[in-house]
């Protein structure tokens, strides 16, 4: 398993028209989903995260886990500790495009009830983060 950061992107743009782009923060820490939960809550501890971005083994962004999720999958009757982040995850979650506006982004957020949204560039590489301020 391999972890990478990626840099965090300037902000420069016309309020007017934000889009995910102006308003990302940095992706942060970012696993395989051949990862263990117990490994993810590991991971986030030590990187003191909320959140891991989950690609999968082309490197594309799979998902999104936050510690919440993986603290209530772990405290479940049907845990095991062979219970990979891939299978958590099903088909790909929500992501944004950094050309999304931020209006749109804000409202497919509070939609899904979800806090955080990964950027994804066009082939489905993870650029970044959007969270909803709290």
């Amino acid at each position: 398993m391999t972890l990478v950061q990626m840099q965090p992107r300037s902000t420069n743009a016309n309020p007017v028209h934000r889009t995910v782009d102006d308003a990302m923060e940095a992706a942060g820490p970012q696993v395989c989903d051949d990862m263990t939960v117990e490994v993810a809550l590991a991971v986030m501890a030590s990187a003191r995260a909320g959140h891991l971005l989950v690609c999968d083994e082309d490197g594309l962004c799979a998902g999104l886990v936050t510690q919440a999720r993986l603290a209530t999958v772990r405290d479940s009757a049907a845990y095991t500790d062979q219970l990979r982040l891939r299978d958590l995850l099903g088909d790909r979650g929500p992501v944004a495009s950094p050309l999304t506006t931020m209006a749109e982004a804000e409202h497919a957020m509070r939609y899904r009830r979800i806090d955080a949204l990964p950027v994804v560039d066009e082939q489905g590489s993870a650029l970044g983060v959007l969270a909803l301020a709290r």
